[in-house]
């Protein structure tokens, strides 16, 4: 692995700081690139593209990346809506945070539009119709895409 490291990690990284006009995030993802290949089932013997591998793997932690920067700024914007007096403290905002982004995580698995639903029906508090209404769907594939989405939870809990 130390070879393999040795090798290309230094292509990586440069590849990372060109998508994200970052050193410190290029670097941080490269080395999570490489931690994430050694705990691959697949054995090294085994990758016939090397550079293509691990751009793959640099590829979905750069979205993770990103859609964890877009939840937390999300998250900012509605706390810059509280008055003061309503506004969680620093420990309750982190706790917060570090709750949306694994709720976020476990959702992953799911297709858009059930995710969509899920984060509707939960945190919207929409009701079916509504949310048929706002996804164009029938109140039927509604409460298929919840049923699904609580399944894809309860395991991922499990």
């Amino acid at each position: 692995m130390h070879s393999f490291y040795q090798d290309h990690h230094p292509w990586l990284q440069s590849l990372l700081r060109k998508r994200l006009s970052n050193r410190e995030d290029a670097a941080d993802l490269a080395q999570d690139t490489f931690v994430r290949l050694l705990r691959a089932p697949v054995p090294q013997e085994e990758i016939l593209d090397p550079r293509r591998y691990l751009a793959t793997i640099a590829r979905g932690l750069t979205a993770d990346l990103f859609r964890r920067r877009s939840l937390e700024r999300d998250y900012l914007d509605y706390l810059a809506t509280l008055p003061q007096a309503l506004a969680p403290s620093s420990e309750e905002q982190l706790i917060v945070q570090q709750t949306l982004l694994a709720v976020d995580r476990m959702l992953q698995g799911l297709p858009p539009k059930v995710r969509e639903a899920f984060v509707l029906a939960q945190f919207e508090e929409l009701s079916y119709p509504e949310i048929a209404q706002r996804l164009g769907i029938s109140l039927r594939t509604v409460s298929n895409y919840l049923t699904r989405a609580m399944e894809h939870c309860c395991l991922a809990l499990a």
